[in-house]
């Protein structure tokens, strides 16, 4: 298994309690698919650089896990299918 880092963008619809669930949810697809969550960081909401969908804030996760290689793409085709999810970017850790 090797290391990734799943940093998202959640959209501003969302309630403040409602996003613990919506990471939940991400953990959750990881964890189905023969991973393991390591951290979670809620950065909380952030302006953007830049309008987004046409939003111009949103809620910022970090997460850390394991996974099989093979296993990463089909977290993102999951992530790309949930609409609370503006981005995604899954980049893997070194190994030092």
């Amino acid at each position: 298994m090797r290391d990734y880092e799943l940093a998202l963008v959640l959209t501003p619809e969302l309630a403040e309690d409602e996003v613990p669930a919506a990471v939940e949810k991400v953990s959750q697809a990881i964890a189905s698919r023969g991973g393991q969550v390591k951290e979670v960081n809620l950065w909380g909401r952030r302006k953007f650089a830049y309008p987004l969908k046409r939003h111009v804030e949103g809620y910022y996760v970090i997460t850390q896990f394991q996974m099989e290689p093979q296993m990463v793409a089909a977290v993102e085709a999951n992530l790309r299918l949930n609409e609370s999810v503006l981005r995604h970017l899954v980049v893997r850790l070194d190994e030092n």
